[in-house]
């Protein structure tokens, strides 16, 4: 009994069954011993009571989370209803209309017109001539022959597919009459030699793969519908080469990127399938890279078989400056080794924030994730008037309006952190911007920096989006080549030049250059787009 000796129920071996007052001891050390055991059984069940609550609100977290995934709209945007619970709507109104001391100066821009836009110029025209019929040209009046008085204009934009022709390249034999000497006209250098590739539709396929994300098995059949037989090996190994040929204008940009002082990375998943000492099913990682100078941006990737800390500290070798980057732990070696200054990326504490909203459900409203998602989207209303302004009067504008939202919300950090269980979805947003804060405020000290790490993740998109088109990539030598590829095209697009015409351009040009300043005057950047309009055949 549990008056005579240890409590059984407390070390459960059975349960406690309710004591009656006519039975309890009479004895003062025996009702001692009742009421220790009675407290340390209350002890315990408060301790798994309290387990089992953060395992509730796990769980109902976990399930809130993938009801928001499947049927929530993705945008981490808060609703006004939701941010007006924190009466904050008159500071917001007065955040986004600076006082009158202090004007900003937004540069000019012309108005959009509405309506249909032009068809391009460049394009070639076919004029349909539409005449009346004879019968319709007279006068029902007078019965007199009407005279053409002008004429309205109308365009359509027609496109016949896969416009396709042969180059045959026929060259010339000279010989002298003497038997002794015979010339034959040089082919000019082309991309990949003795093969059926030319600039042109090596430039297609390439856009096509790693642009448009067309795997090379569904190209081999669009090229079959129109009797061109062209195995996807053949198109993977022009791929390859075309990667290989690429690679000195890849270490070109590379040094372009690493002599400028802001960097942004991030990292992406991808599987190789013929790797060596690794199973097929294994992750292998394709590394991104944003940076250079503002008017000749670079974006390159670059493949490794991992994801620890010596890609990052091979891939930064010799760079100084800022590297922006996520909550990785990975960068941080290469950051204490160059003497790096770390930037951390706001718009992974938003998502954290966001998923912890979603976490709540529909039932909590005005939690702790929405005022902390309220304050970070205050932060983003800022850099959204701030972001055609010059670094230096961007800068100033940060130290006005950004800060203090800034101070407020380490403010409210210090004081909810300890309120909320750690393990919890608002919990881990709290930690994470608390954890980061000194790398998140960091955009503060240069009017270059951005607030968040976007740009890199918006670079990565075209490959993740093209992954789940081709899935793998079969050998190292097919991923390197990709991840050259990749480079190059994205770097076209940051520089505002369109893949194809810059392609077809450089697998042109590229064969003939024989020196290194031959080479880099075909970098992106170094011409101006105008310069690669493609004439229609």
């Amino acid at each position: 009994q549990c008056f005579i000796g240890p409590c059984a129920c407390v070390s459960g071996i059975m349960p406690c069954m309710p004591i009656a007052l006519d039975q309890l001891p009479d004895d003062i050390n025996a009702l001692k011993s009742l009421v220790a055991d009675q407290l340390e059984r209350n002890e315990q069940l408060t301790t798994e009571n309290q387990h089992y609550k953060a395992q509730v609100l796990t769980l109902t977290e976990q399930l809130n989370l993938a009801l928001a995934r499947r049927y929530a709209a993705s945008s981490e945007k808060l609703s006004p209803d939701q941010i007006r619970l924190f009466d904050e709507a008159e500071a917001e109104i007065q955040a986004a209309v600076p006082a009158a001391e202090e004007t900003l100066t937004v540069p000019e821009h012309a108005r959009r017109k509405r309506g249909r836009k032009p068809l391009p110029a460049v394009l070639p025209r076919v004029e349909v001539i539409h005449e009346l019929p004879e019968a319709e040209q007279y006068c029902p009046h007078d019965g007199n022959l009407l005279t053409e008085i002008g004429a309205v204009t109308s365009e359509q934009l027609d496109i016949i597919p896969a416009k396709i022709r042969v180059i045959r390249h026929v060259r010339k034999q000279y010989a002298c009459r003497c038997g002794q000497c015979i010339r034959t006209a040089a082919l000019p250098p082309q991309p990949i030699p003795k093969s059926l590739a030319s600039p042109g539709l090596l430039a297609h396929i390439t856009v096509s793969k790693y642009q448009d994300a067309l795997p090379l098995y569904r190209q081999e059949a669009i090229l079959s519908r129109i009797g061109v037989d062209l195995p996807r090996a053949t198109l993977a190994n022009w791929m390859i080469q075309a990667g290989q040929l690429i690679q000195p204008l890849i270490n070109l940009l590379r040094d372009r990127l690493l002599a400028y002082d802001i960097l942004q990375m991030d990292e992406t998943p991808v599987q190789v399938l013929k790797e060596p000492g690794k199973t097929a099913q294994s992750k292998s990682y394709l590394w991104l890279q944003r940076g250079g100078p503002p008017k000749q941006p670079v974006v390159l990737y670059d493949y490794a078989p991992g994801r620890g800390q010596e890609v990052p500290k091979r891939l930064l070798a010799g760079f100084q400056g800022y590297l922006q980057t996520d909550g990785y732990d990975g960068y941080n070696a290469v950051v204490a080794i160059n003497n790096l200054t770390h930037v951390g990326c706001l718009a992974h504490a938003r998502r954290k924030f966001d998923e912890a909203v979603n976490a709540q459900g529909k039932n909590n409203s005005a939690g702790k994730a929405h005022r902390g998602l309220a304050l970070i989207r205050k932060l983003y209303r800022v850099e959204k008037q701030a972001r055609k302004l010059t670094p230096e009067a961007r800068h100033d504008h940060r130290q006005r309006h950004a800060r203090p939202i800034l101070d407020e919300l380490r403010s409210w950090l210090d004081e909810v952190l300890p309120q909320v269980p750690p393990a919890s979805a608002t919990g881990k947003a709290l930690n994470y911007l608390h954890n980061e804060w000194d790398k998140l405020i960091r955009y503060l000290e240069d009017g270059r920096l951005e607030i968040d790490n976007n740009a890199a993740e918006n670079a990565i998109r075209p490959f993740v989006l093209g992954r789940k088109n081709w899935l793998f990539s079969t050998s190292v030598k097919g991923v390197q080549a990709s991840a050259n590829l990749y480079s190059l095209i994205e770097t076209a697009k940051a520089n505002g030049l369109e893949p194809y015409a810059y392609l077809r351009h450089l697998f042109t040009e590229l064969p003939k250059a024989e020196t290194v300043e031959a080479i880099e005057a075909l970098l992106p950047g170094n011409f101006a787009k105008d310069q690669l309009i493609i004439q229609p055949i």
